[in-house]
């Protein structure tokens, strides 16, 4: 995978005021991170995934756990030891991926 650049103050604010409920992750580290709560279980899980048949073309993997409906993602670049542009394309697909699965 060719070297990924960890985005600016100013890229980080603007994107994440462009995209659906993410927020950055608490602490010191650079990540962003949603919560998603769906219908059941099996809503849940079809999204995990349709997220991680696009993360496994991308080479890109998100953190992410599931209980029964719900699923916390934390995305970072590891590479880059932040947010760079691969999270950002992720969460956009993850974004309309959740709307069409019907998450709240």
């Amino acid at each position: 995978m060719p070297k990924v650049e960890k985005l600016t103050a100013e890229a980080r604010r603007a994107a994440l005021a462009e995209l659906d409920r993410w927020s950055l992750a608490v602490g010191e580290r650079d990540a962003m991170t949603r919560s998603l709560r769906f219908k059941d279980f099996n809503a849940a899980f079809g999204f995990m995934t349709r997220v991680a048949l696009k993360a496994e073309k991308m080479d890109h993997h998100p953190e992410w756990s599931n209980v029964y409906n719900r699923v916390e993602v934390t995305l970072s670049t590891h590479d880059a030891d932040g947010l760079t542009e691969l999270d950002l394309k992720l969460a956009r697909f993850i974004d309309a991926a959740a709307a069409q699965a019907g998450a709240e």
